[in-house]
């Protein structure tokens, strides 16, 4: 067995599991956030038990509509708070951060559990060694009734980066590459690990920006080898040297339409937005505000800054990263989705063009369904800022190394 199909055997009570066989498997944590969350509580109703599984380990996180966007997006907080009150459920609910980072600050799961959570960037969790399933509301439901969700084991790939990225490359500049390379839909319902010598070398917050997209990929579990134990036995490897790779953006309107740097640069935009659970963590700010720093943003680029967590954001006041944001000119929100989601704090018109650190930009997922998307690392989005347009790391300031 492979180092997920261990997982799947100890919590499925099991000696050994193979691809293609359906369990039952005990459950670690259950999370949903303020819009999968009502659905689920609705449908938690309508099963008649009375009280979920484990009251700490069922959490929701009020992170896509705070502060509440529409008086509807206040219903659903409402119908949280209510269901959280009764049933004893955990809650952050005052804009403590985005639902992925929360649930890794607060500690509420280790290596070798198995999470699952109404969400389909649940994935970031397998940055950390963990076995993170995303599902529908009403299949979360029943989680949070019993425990358990059944599972059939999936087939799992290995991807092997190895060597020594050049200055400029980023963990976002690596997860949209396989992207590119592989497809939106070149995983389906599969599970993939990430390895190898660059892999392992990253810092914990870039393995949790190429966790997150491994949904992306279509991989239905998402697992950054830990470096403690042998990977096993796997469907497929494939290799890639990370002197290859250079700095790329997805290209509207797919995750997967990846094209490198120096073929976009020169896009005129308008809009650029660093944050979300993807890049809004602490070192994603600090690169950016290294590029901003003593700069200014494009007078015809409104800039949004949208840190992860509540303790992202203090850090980033304490050493001075907000001060740097706002006189550069750029927007400073509370933690959160922010504009990710599309339902607040910077849509987008027909005609407006952005470049974000988030993970999809689909047609309508920033506001109108025309505007155009590119999905880049911190520092090119920072630079473009900086510029009015798609620009290479570099530009601005010199890379290092």
């Amino acid at each position: 067995m492979n180092i997920i199909e261990k997982i799947i055997a100890k919590k499925s009570n099991k000696e050994v599991v193979k691809v293609g066989e359906e369990l039952s498997v005990k459950v670690d944590l259950v999370i949903a956030h303020d819009v999968t969350g009502p659905i689920a509580v609705e449908q938690f109703n309508k099963i008649g038990v009375k009280e979920v599984y484990d009251k700490e380990k069922v959490v929701f996180v009020l992170d896509h509509n705070i502060p509440c966007s529409s008086v509807d997006s206040r219903i659903q907080h409402r119908a949280i708070h209510e269901f959280c009150n009764e049933y004893g459920s955990k809650i952050y609910g005052r804009a403590e951060g985005v639902i992925h980072q929360i649930v890794h600050e607060e500690n509420l799961y280790k290596k070798g559990d198995i999470i699952v959570g109404a969400d389909s960037h649940t994935c970031t969790a397998g940055a950390y060694g963990v076995v993170a399933i995303p599902v529908g509301s009403t299949e979360m439901a029943a989680v949070m009734a019993l425990g358990e969700i059944d599972l059939e084991v999936p087939e799992t790939y290995l991807i092997n980066i190895d060597g020594e990225l050049s200055p400029g490359v980023y963990a976002k500049d690596i997860i949209l590459y396989v992207i590119g390379k592989f497809g939106t839909n070149g995983f389906i319902d599969k599970a993939v690990i990430f390895s190898g010598s660059t892999i392992l070398g990253l810092k914990n917050d870039e393995k949790m920006t190429i966790a997150n997209m491994m949904i992306e990929m279509g991989a239905m579990i998402g697992y950054i080898d830990q470096g403690e134990e042998e990977i096993g036995q796997v469907k497929e490897t494939y290799c890639i040297n990370a002197s290859d790779l250079v700095p790329v953006a997805a290209c509207p309107s797919s995750p997967g339409n990846v094209k490198p740097i120096s073929e976009i640069k020169g896009q005129k935009i308008n809009q650029a937005v660093i944050g979300s659970c993807t890049n809004g963590r602490y070192s994603d700010m600090k690169v950016a505000a290294e590029v901003l720093k003593g700069k200014k943003v494009d007078k015809g680029v409104n800039m949004i800054i949208v840190p992860a967590s509540k303790k992202i954001l203090d850090r980033m006041e304490e050493e001075g990263l907000t001060k740097i944001f706002r006189e550069s000119g750029a927007i400073v929100t509370n933690p959160g989705c922010g504009p990710c989601f599309g339902a607040h704090q910077g849509l987008l018109a027909k005609e407006d063009v952005a470049i974000s650190t988030t993970n999809r930009n689909f047609p309508g997922r920033m506001g109108h369904k025309e505007a155009k998307i590119y999905l880049a690392s911190p520092r090119t989005v920072a630079e473009s800022a900086v510029m009015g347009y798609i620009t290479s790391p570099g530009t601005v300031i010199p890379l290092e190394g």
